[in-house]
């Protein structure tokens, strides 16, 4: 007879199986059960990832939730999660200082012109934040980018360039990407339709294009990570290319903000070479600890690239 704690531990476990379940569909759960051992190892950002966003859509005032971004890992060159490029965009961090394992490969990504890491043994780390509304927080954040001459791509949607065009202007005049993260921030993979698919791309390109006298650079991120494979060769076709992310964190709910302690453990203890690492710009504690972080990103030997050197 086993004894009661082989119970408990079973219990736990199927417990955490159906939660999974029920947040990630059938591929994860058919993963989970495979291996339903590795599911302690998991944590919330994972189970999570692909919620509704704090970003919100053109001419809305009030914030929503945001972009969730979160993940785990492998080695240099991650294999899919899944083999499905459809749905939510999520990450598995398997091995500290190594790149995560996503929904796809990065080979597989490459044939849209998209990308979510570097598949590089380079420490170097490209900074992203994505912005739906302004709450007082970014100016900060350029500050510290500026200070450590470190570039970023800042991925807006309508509703930011039409209430924030200064912090907008400030972002190009201070040398940093302004991408394409569509005007009313949907769900793009319930987008099947060129048509559709291309005026929610066109529509900001437009907007961007009044308010600081130069096009866009064709960088697309899609909102709350949601994609298809048609969405992917749709915004390929325009001539776009696709980013999601190998790093992030829970930061996007402003009543709810994590501390910088728990901050600087989830983005030091995963940082890994070749890193997307995704942050809000509505975060306050991300205002608050950019310039620390970028320092110790820089103590441990990282240097800060732009988007361009993998859209090449």
């Amino acid at each position: 007879m086993k004894p009661p704690s082989f119970y408990i531990k079973n219990s736990i476990q199927l417990f955490f199986l159906a939660v999974l379940c029920f947040c990630m569909g059938d591929s994860a759960a058919r993963m989970a059960a495979e291996n339903p051992l590795q599911i302690s190892s998991w944590d919330a950002d994972f189970v999570e990832q692909g919620q509704a966003e704090s970003e919100v859509g053109a001419g809305s005032k009030t914030p929503g939730k945001s972009d969730n971004a979160a993940s785990q890992d492998n080695n240099s060159t991650p294999q899919a999660v899944t083999t499905s490029a459809e749905g939510n965009w999520g990450l598995s961090f398997q091995q500290e200082g190594k790149p995560p394992v996503g929904n796809a490969t990065t080979d597989y990504l490459q044939q849209f012109n998209a990308h979510y890491v570097n598949p590089t043994d380079e420490k170097v780390i490209y900074l992203t934040f994505d912005a739906g509304y302004e709450n007082g927080n970014t100016a900060a954040i350029l500050d510290a980018l500026k200070k450590h001459h470190a570039p970023a791509a800042f991925f807006l949607v309508g509703n930011y360039l039409e209430t924030s065009p200064e912090l907008v202007k400030r972002m190009v005049e201070e040398g940093h990407t302004v991408g394409n993260h569509t005007y009313h921030h949907p769900d793009m993979s319930k987008i099947s339709t060129k048509e559709a698919f291309h005026k929610e791309l066109t529509g900001l390109e437009t907007l961007y294009e009044q308010t600081v006298g130069q096009p866009m650079k064709k960088f697309y991120r899609p909102p709350q990570g949601k994609y298809s494979e048609a969405n992917l060769a749709m915004a390929q076709e325009m001539g776009y290319t696709t980013f999601f992310w190998s790093l992030a964190y829970v930061d996007w709910y402003e009543d709810k903000q994590p501390s910088h302690e728990e901050a600087y453990k989830k983005l030091l203890g995963r940082i890994h070479p070749g890193a997307i690492v995704l942050l809000h710009s509505t975060s306050k504690t991300n205002g608050e600890i950019l310039d620390e972080l970028l320092t110790k990103w820089e103590e441990m030997g990282y240097r800060f690239g732009e988007l361009e050197e993998l859209a090449k």
